[in-house]
């Protein structure tokens, strides 16, 4: 069974923290995105049910310490970057929505 990574942080502006599971890490361009899921990928789901997956940038500068993630929104940048989640989504039976 996979041990999947699960980060933690608080939203800008909020104050609750969230909490996801990396599915997979990639880098283009410099750039370094994380496949994330908000549910544990390794808990039993009925047939047809499933988790979200969002895809997050580091957007942290190149002084910055920690890195710092934002969700990916603009589409042509998210359909670049699922290719290269292409494998790991298709192994989690994810199907990328269009």
């Amino acid at each position: 069974m996979e041990q999947f990574e699960k980060i933690t942080f608080v939203p800008e502006g909020e104050e609750e923290e969230v909490s996801f599971y990396i599915l997979d890490q990639a880098k283009l361009g410099g750039t370094g995105y994380l496949l994330v899921t908000d549910e544990d990928p390794e808990e039993e789901r009925e047939e047809g049910e499933a988790g979200a997956a969002y895809v997050m940038k580091d957007v942290a500068g190149p002084d910055d310490i920690d890195s710092v993630y934002e969700f990916v929104e603009e589409d042509e940048e998210l359909h670049a970057v699922c290719v290269l989640f292409k494998d790991a989504l298709k192994e989690l039976g994810i199907e990328l929505e269009e």
